[in-house]
């Protein structure tokens, strides 16, 4: 194999473009939820006594709005046209008047106290199921999170969990009330001619498997429509980052991105369009129906009036379709909920899909602390190590085929070899961010299986090649690491890092904003504040993946000096790619295709005549290259 070969890296992927034909292909169904309704009423648990409040207050409304229709009937067969013939009773007139003004002001009460409690309700339980959602996701291994795109994982966040909000803050109140107002309504009605509901709601059964099937339809197309948005969000936060916009107008390609958007901005044009028309020409049949039902009552109330078959007063007729148009709106409410509540399953399925996920790497039952016990601390073993991806073919052969070395407490230990030959996963075995599958990995002479993550992670600290620092102070960022650090040991570790001058030239010092991902500091600085950063989480153990790699010549000199000041007194781990950076290390391995092929210290090495003689021989020929071009 050739030098070239060994070193070179692999071609990443492109974008795949994302149309509608195929989020149908991907999108057909929901994922399939098990017992999906009750997991969704178990969201409501909590808040069962305001739920129960709500639930009378509903029906106490519900009920008080079939009286007025009831008053009605007095008003016009008691108060206005008496049956003795004596005229109006003017007191009688004045009395129902006001008892449904009464009722009015009551109703409009109790409105605003539901209304207050279903908005607490359901905003609530919406929070928590952002909050659950955001917190499984943090529960799950790092493996997940290269596998996802960031924008399909905030989509599920913000669209999925804000598209169910809706159901969630008035489904259960207004299926409640348009069922107290429905059965109320049907009751008057039955009171005031039985014969006159039967006409009402004769077309009801037909309207309900309308519904049924105009719901299966949304329910796909709100799939859809979510996969979409996810794409959407995906390519925004790619793009609209401060690495994506770099890239795009390092390449000039803003033009093509604007297309891709385009692409998958029309997708989702197409799909609200699809949802928001599907089931209006139902709805439009309903109100037809429903609009035209008064007109037919008074045709048959005609009929049996003219035939002799009942005596039916004019207060009743009024009365009746009074009670009758009541029930179209709880009708049309009850309808558009059940299209709501199907339409929901399919986000209700996304959101629980991703709560199911079983993280790969979880703490044993028995799991214990790691040691803290006084002494020396941070002995590192592995022992026969194996590792593949979870989502690996069975054919794929092993990232790691047999990893063994032990880093005492206080050793620099480094790692060099070709790219992908498997060091950055030796490094995250440590910590748990990747699990062996086989041999063991210890800490402290404890299976790391048989610990705590947290208790791991707490005396583990990572500098890797790609700092990460939030779009916030200097200050606000190295308290990430200690919340509770004083000054003192702000500046007792930044100093130490070889940064705390830099800051202190800043006209805010501390209270510098660092912009996105720090973009406004150079790399170095970027590199010293993360290493001030682990110096002030004082782990015993220290982990070091390329940190210095994409640095020049003079940071990369003043960053070393400060990993060199950080490694003092801890166990080192580091990942290499220019040797000179590792020629004092205790020990240094190198690893090939997942495997240890040379280990000693860099003379040893040199001697052996192997790969690292080789990768020295070819750095030391840049090197000198390097510099016959600064002399010419």
């Amino acid at each position: 194999m050739s030098m070239m070969a060994r070193m070179g890296g692999g071609p990443r992927g492109g974008f795949r473009p994302v149309d509608e034909a195929s989020l149908r292909r991907q999108n057909a169904e929901a994922p399939k939820i098990e017992n999906l309704g009750r997991r969704v009423v178990a969201l409501f648990r909590p808040y069962r006594g305001r739920i129960l409040l709500t639930g009378l207050l509903v029906i106490l409304a519900a009920a008080l709005g079939v009286v007025p229709p009831l008053l009605v009937q007095k008003v016009f067969d008691d108060a206005l046209f008496p049956k003795s013939g004596i005229g109006p009773q003017l007191g009688l007139l004045v009395s129902l008047v006001i008892a449904m003004i009464s009722l009015y002001l009551l109703s409009a009460g109790i409105g605003v106290v539901q209304t207050w409690l279903t908005s607490t309700v359901g905003n609530s339980v919406t929070g928590d199921l952002r909050v659950r959602l955001f917190e499984h996701l943090q529960s799950m291994e790092l493996g997940f999170f290269t596998r996802t795109k960031t924008g399909v994982i905030q989509s599920r966040l913000q669209n999925d969990v804000g598209g169910v909000s809706g159901v969630l803050t008035s489904t259960v109140t207004s299926i409640l009330g348009n069922v107290v107002t429905v059965i109320a309504s049907l009751v008057a009605m039955i009171v005031l001619d039985w014969r006159l509901t039967i006409i009402a709601v004769c077309v009801m059964p037909i309207l309900v498997l309308v519904q049924r099937r105009v719901g299966q339809v949304r329910a796909r197309i709100a799939a859809q429509t979510q996969e979409s948005l996810s794409e959407l969000t995906a390519i925004t936060q790619e793009t609209l980052s401060v690495s994506g916009i770099l890239l795009s107008k390092s390449f000039n390609r803003q033009r093509s991105e604007s297309a891709r958007y385009q692409a998958q901005n029309r997708t989702q044009i197409r799909l609200q369009v699809r949802t928001a028309m599907s089931g209006q020409g139902f709805f439009a049949v309903v109100m037809v129906l429903m609009s035209s039902i008064p007109a037919i009552i008074y045709l048959v109330a005609g009929v049996l009036v003219a035939g002799g078959t009942g005596s039916i007063t004019a207060g009743a007729i009024v009365a009746f379709t009074t009670v009758q148009a009541r029930l179209l709106m709880p009708l049309m409410g009850l309808m558009r909920v059940a299209l709501d509540v199907q339409t929901s399953q399919a986000l209700f399925a996304r959101i629980f899909e991703y709560l199911d996920l079983v993280p790969h790497i979880q703490d044993a039952p028995d799991a214990q602390p790691a040691s803290a016990a006084p002494g020396p601390r941070g002995r590192l073993e592995f022992r026969d190590v194996r590792f593949r991806y979870p989502d690996s073919a069975p054919s794929s052969r092993d990232i790691l085929q047999g990893i063994s070395f032990t880093a005492d407490p206080g050793q620099h230990v480094a790692f060099v070899g070709p790219s992908g030959a498997g060091k950055t996963t030796i490094l995250y075995l440590a910590p748990r961010l990747y699990e062996a599958t086989g041999g063991a990995v210890l800490f402290d002479g404890a299976d790391v299986r048989a610990l705590t993550q947290e208790s791991i992670v707490d005396e583990i600290g990572i500098v890797s090649q790609e700092t990460y620092l939030f779009h916030a102070s200097i200050r606000e960022n190295l308290v990430y690491a200690k919340p509770d650090a004083t000054d003192d040991e702000l500046v007792a570790a930044c100093t130490a890092a070889n940064i705390h001058h830099v800051i202190m030239s800043f006209e805010d010092g501390y209270d510098t904003v660092v912009g996105e991902r720090g973009y406004r500091l150079s790399g170095g600085e970027k590199q010293r504040i993360a290493i001030a950063r682990v110096l002030l989480k004082d782990p015993p153990v220290l982990l070091l993946d390329e940190a210095t790699s994409a640095l020049d010549t003079v940071s990369e000199r003043v960053v070393q000096e400060a990993l060199d000041e950080a490694a003092k007194g801890r166990t080192t781990l580091t990942i290499a790619h220019r040797l000179s950076t590792v020629i004092g290390a205790d020990v240094i391995h190198v690893v090939e295709e997942g495997r240890i092929i040379e280990s000693g210290t860099h003379a040893e090495l040199l001697a052996l005549g192997g790969l690292y003689a080789d990768l020295a021989a070819q750095q030391v020929a840049a090197a000198k290259i390097g510099d016959d071009l600064a002399s010419a």
